[in-house]
């Protein structure tokens, strides 16, 4: 008896591979036929795909760079001027990244009382601007503005803030203070009062789980657009797509 030897032929294989093969080729004509292919509605979706995959990769890019998303924010009110305007597009990044000279421990941000010994400037003036939401409430429209000095919990706040912003009103007067947990006192270039007078915007003690990111970069009225769209459709979309609106009150 002879044995078969183990490299003899094997029809059942070489039908395998030949299958195998064409089924490759099928496919490799497939993506061939649409990538060449004239027909309207393949162009139309080609071009779509291209889009999506363009913009897909311009996201990627923009979320490794920033940390956050999403990573522009449109102004909608005035309370930042002269230094932010209404309509203009603010890029964000994570409050921790690039972070400045003497910047707050743990958080990256570099408060005006700090910039003004370091010469940390953002924006016009010390310190660094933030986007945040008040009281922590994300159903609520964010709030850009600037981080003027850093408190502890149970601190007295308001003797160590500058009077020309607290409006007279002393700590028994203000629900915020003494400080319930450690943050940030905040205020508008433009306003004539810090954000925890009860006013407007009505917030305690900015913590640092509040901050959506760190203003980095103005585009003068390019977030106008978005505002426009808003002010038709009638409705906010903060949090969707590349741009969302921020208030600054």
């Amino acid at each position: 008896m002879t044995d078969a030897s183990a490299d003899g032929p094997s029809d059942g294989s070489d039908r395998t591979e030949t299958a195998a093969r064409a089924d490759a080729d099928d496919e490799t004509g497939f993506a061939r036929r649409l990538l060449d292919s004239d027909d309207e509605t393949v162009v139309l979706v080609r071009d779509i795909a291209t889009v999506v995959a363009v913009v897909a990769i311009i996201c990627l890019g923009l979320f490794a760079v920033s940390g956050v998303w999403p990573p522009f924010v449109a102004v909608e009110s005035g309370s930042m001027e002269p230094n932010m305007h209404k309509g203009d597009m603010i890029g964000l990044v994570q409050a921790d990244r690039f972070a400045g000279d003497d910047a707050v421990a743990g958080t990256g941000l570099v408060t005006a009382e700090r910039g003004r010994a370091t010469g940390h400037e953002q924006f016009g003036h010390a310190g660094d601007v933030i986007v945040y939401t008040p009281n922590g409430d994300p159903a609520t429209t964010p709030i850009i503005h600037r981080v003027r000095f850093w408190v502890e919990a149970g601190d007295n706040w308001v003797a160590d803030a500058d009077p020309a912003y607290t409006d007279d009103r002393s700590c028994a007067e203000i629900r915020s203070c003494p400080a319930p947990h450690d943050g940030f006192i905040t205020k508008g270039d433009a306003n004539a009062d810090y954000d925890q007078l009860d006013g407007k915007p009505k917030t305690t003690v900015v913590r640092p789980d509040w901050i959506v990111g760190k203003a980095v970069v103005r585009i003068p009225w390019l977030g106008t657009l978005r505002l426009l769209f808003e002010s038709i459709v009638g409705v906010g979309t903060v949090g969707v797509g590349l741009l969302a609106t921020t208030a600054s009150e």
